[in-house]
């Protein structure tokens, strides 16, 4: 099945959150945060940026549902000024980027129609409130993946994914930060990253709608290199640490939050994408992992769990009891399994001994 308008609408959605992003960076203070329940920063440019896509989705797929990471139970209940303020720049942000003139491969402003009020806003933003399920279309989102990364200047993804009975069928993941050229770090940023099931992987700078395919490479072990969190709450990297010494990896890790570590594993950077969990219990969110384990998987990779088995996308919003993400070229992803099992082994020994 051919996905060519769901492809052009979500480029034209992540592209204007992208820049909705990037301009709260530069113009307004990253102080005006809240504080959801997990502690983690939420910024005016998460919830700005969902009622963008979600308006973008909502007006060219009304029936569609969507599983976003954000809802709008704080600025529809503001108890302080600044709450008041920031629902305010919420519906300015949002709105300003719904009617910007798009770029020649976006969808024309005029087809998002007239300026939302601030309660149609908030309803946008809520329309990502669905639990998921097994079966039926809906879209994973993630307005800021990595919001730590994103107010500290660093790598940050709007990740943007269409789940069809519980296969991740369209990626779409926009990384304002990112290097175009790898090799360039302080050349050009801002890269978009498209994958279409069956159809490949592929990058695009922000300026130029042109989509190069991504291969991901053949790397010799002395060559290898593991990709993972930032973040040691999101990642074990005491894990890591025995992981790298296990297959004699001498590189030190590459750390960044988002799924721009997906990115950049599908376009030759590093090898091995490790997430082991920190604690029992945990459960990976939907939106963390759609779009970028489907570039990697038409990249020529390989996206798991800790375990070797397939990331299910049908349990609702979190990825049930899949046990950590693995992502590596399909002739190393073997060995990366191997290694897993055999730390776990001797870890096992050691406390039963």
């Amino acid at each position: 099945m051919s996905f060519a308008l769901e492809k052009q609408v979500a480029i034209s959605a992540v592209l204007r959150a992208c820049r909705l992003t990037s301009s709260v960076f530069t113009k307004l203070v990253t102080a005006e945060t809240v504080t959801k329940n997990d502690k983690s920063p939420v910024t005016v440019a998460d919830y700005a940026a969902q009622a963008v896509i979600n308006t973008v989705l909502s007006r060219a797929f009304p029936e569609d549902a969507i599983v976003g990471e954000e809802d709008a139970g704080v600025l529809r209940n503001p108890g302080t000024e600044e709450i008041v303020q920031l629902k305010a720049h919420v519906v300015a942000l949002a709105n300003d980027a719904l009617s910007t003139p798009a770029n020649s491969d976006e969808l024309p402003a005029w087809s998002l129609g007239s300026p939302r009020t601030p309660e149609q806003l908030l309803d946008a933003i809520d329309r990502g409130q669905y639990a998921g399920g097994r079966t039926g279309r809906m879209w994973a989102l993630d307005p800021i993946d990595g919001t730590k990364g994103f107010l500290r200047g660093g790598q940050y993804a709007v990740c943007l994914a269409l789940i069809v009975d519980s296969v991740v069928q369209l990626g779409v993941m926009g990384c304002p930060n990112l290097p175009v050229n790898a090799d360039k770090p302080e050349g050009e940023k801002g890269c978009l990253f498209v994958a279409v099931r069956g159809e490949g992987a592929t990058q695009r700078s922000f300026t130029s709608p042109t989509l190069h395919k991504l291969l991901m490479p053949t790397v010799p072990p002395e060559s290898y290199q593991v990709l993972e969190s930032l973040e040691a709450a999101h990642s074990s990297h005491s894990f890591s640490s025995l992981f790298s010494n296990k297959l004699h990896i001498t590189r030190p890790p590459l750390r960044m939050d988002s799924q721009a570590k997906y990115c950049s594993l599908a376009r030759g950077q590093g090898a091995i994408y490790l997430r082991m969990p920190t604690g029992v219990g945990y459960r990976e969110k939907i939106w963390d992992h759609a779009s970028g384990s489907l570039l990697v998987q038409e990249a020529g990779g390989l996206v798991t769990d800790g375990r070797g088995l397939p990331l299910d996308f049908g349990l609702g919003r979190t990825l049930g009891e899949n046990f950590g993400i693995i992502a590596a070229n399909k002739e190393i992803h073997p060995k990366v399994i191997e290694a897993i099992k055999a730390i776990q082994e001797e870890e096992s020994k050691g406390k039963s001994g």
